[in-house]
């Protein structure tokens, strides 16, 4: 699996799923993302996981040292992939628990996604 920052620009940072997610890719990319939000005083996240397939099921997935840190500075987050893992990211993101709004969008649709999070 690998959790590939791809772009950090106009108060977005984009993150890039692939293959299965363990603990320790969702760590680095959160401190990719971390440093950016710092650096920004704020922004918002774009997760591209259209070739995403699932969590590890070992690892120490108890670890919310990201959300407490930067849940405050979190704008948005827009979430783009296959409507088969809808549910499940939007348990794993804790949607409902979060102090910002966090949409999910069918794959194709990274651009209303975009869209979503500059508006």
């Amino acid at each position: 699996m690998s959790a590939t920052l791809l772009d950090a620009s106009d108060g977005i940072v984009t993150i890039t799923l692939t293959g299965k997610l363990s603990p320790e890719d969702l760590a680095a990319a959160h401190a990719a993302a971390g440093a950016y939000l710092r650096d920004w005083a704020g922004g918002s996240l774009l997760i591209h996981g259209e070739r995403f397939e699932g969590w590890t099921r070992e690892g120490d997935w108890a670890d919310l040292a990201f959300q407490t840190a930067n849940d405050d500075l979190i704008r948005k987050m827009a979430i783009v992939g296959d409507t088969r893992w809808k549910d499940l990211a939007v348990i794993f993101t804790a949607k409902r628990m979060r102090p910002f709004p966090l949409e999910y969008f069918p794959s194709g649709q990274a651009d209303e996604a975009r869209a979503w999070l500059k508006s």
